[in-house]
């Protein structure tokens, strides 16, 4: 924001001289605003600011993975992660949506007390996301740390933006409310294909220790007949994991020593 601030008063100042031609600063600027689309519409850039796509060097080192899971929790759904989770011993972190987890507290509380971790992925998931700016985007994220705070006993300490979507004012919002930006390695597209054969393969292709893979458990995943994608994607891809002698664990505990910092 303030790189931007600064070409902009630069141009000002530049249009200012008669000698200067305006077709240049029209080209700055232009640049500019591109960069920053870019930075908004590409998940894991590091444009407009830290961006977490992989685990620590420490956790790599022990063989870990993250698997996160967002848009929950779904009664329809979540349940079943879970209880597949538990199965093969991994820990995950679901990236919530506060009006979820205020519609159904008790399984927010189920996630959390089976040892997984609930982060924010904000408070409605609204596809008007990334055009949030000022006192909008603070209430946003404020509302989604609440309501998880209060249903689970315990605050959010990783932010996802929904659909990945920012813009150059979410960094400030997030540090100030003490998060840490996360998004992924590598991600399945479960929420809009439906075969299990393709999400596991973008998935598990490259899959090593350290990298931060993304599905879902929203409602999105209720709207085919057949069984949700993520519910017949985990077990193999849990397997996939075992084979490989990867552990999956929760961002919490993937980052303890610098969140215990």
């Amino acid at each position: 924001m303030s790189a931007t601030a600064a070409i902009h008063a630069a141009g000002a100042l530049a249009l200012a001289w008669p000698a200067v031609d305006g077709l240049w600063v029209a080209g700055l600027l232009a640049a500019n605003y591109a960069t920053l689309l870019v930075g908004g519409l590409s998940p894991r850039s590091q444009l407009l600011g830290p961006n977490l796509v992989r685990l620590p060097d420490a956790a790599s080192k022990r063989r870990e993975v993250a698997l996160t899971f967002d848009d929950g929790p779904d009664p329809a759904i979540t349940p079943r992660v879970l209880d597949l989770l538990d199965r093969a011993g991994a820990k995950a972190t679901f990236f919530c949506v506060g009006e979820h987890v205020l519609a159904h507290p008790s399984l927010a509380r189920e996630i959390v007390s089976r040892g997984h971790a609930v982060e924010s992925h904000s408070h409605r998931h609204s596809t008007a996301f990334g055009y949030y700016l000022g006192a909008p985007l603070r209430r946003e994220l404020e509302n989604a740390q609440r309501a998880i705070r209060e249903c689970t006993g315990s605050a959010p300490r990783f932010f996802r933006a929904p659909f990945g979507m920012r813009n150059p004012s979410l960094h400030a919002a997030v540090i100030q409310l003490g998060l840490i930006y996360a998004s992924w390695t590598r991600r399945g597209y479960d929420s809009v294909d439906g075969e299990a054969a393709r999400v596991l393969g973008r998935l598990t292709k490259g899959l090593t220790a350290g990298d931060v893979l993304l599905l879902h458990d929203g409602v999105l995943q209720r709207a085919r007949r057949e069984d949700p994608t993520v519910l017949r994607v985990l077990p193999s891809l849990l397997e996939e994991l075992r084979a490989r002698g990867l552990r999956s664990v929760s961002l919490r505990q993937a980052f303890s020593d610098a969140l215990a910092d």
